[in-house]
């Protein structure tokens, strides 16, 4: 797996957006793949709990005809935690604090998380993944 390339999207999109403090991306099961974490942050538990929220978050917008899930925001007394599908098979987590511009942290995001999807496309197909741009 390339985790340069994937690390590369992650700074990038943190670069894009202020107020993001840290990133996490797992495989849909909640394991870890790639994160960019303070240390008080537990990434595998993260991504666990990430993964299991995202996972109640689709059945609900199924059951209630809402379509496919896009993401689910979680709103705290020190900030929000987005969580995104990127496809079926995994999803990334951004946590922001309490000043992050949650409309431009969805506008920014997607053009990270199909570019994220192709990189992890790549890799399961086995195709060599496209350059991860440096101006990202």
């Amino acid at each position: 797996m390339d985790h340069r390339a994937l690390a590369l999207e992650m700074r990038g999109l943190r670069e894009q957006v202020t107020g993001i403090t840290d990133t996490a991306l797992a495989a849909a099961d909640g394991l870890l793949i790639a994160a960019d974490t303070a240390d008080s942050i537990d990434p595998e538990g993260l991504a666990a709990l990430a993964a299991a929220g995202l996972g109640l978050a689709r059945r609900t917008a199924e059951a209630s005809a809402r379509g496919t899930l896009r993401r689910t925001v979680t709103y705290g007394s020190h900030g929000c935690a987005a969580f995104y599908a990127v496809g079926d098979t995994a999803l990334m987590v951004v946590l922001g604090d309490e000043g992050m511009d949650v409309d431009h942290l969805h506008r920014a995001t997607q053009p990270t998380l199909n570019r994220i999807g192709s990189i992890l496309t790549d890799q399961a197909t086995g195709k060599a993944p496209e350059k991860a741009s440096e101006g990202v």
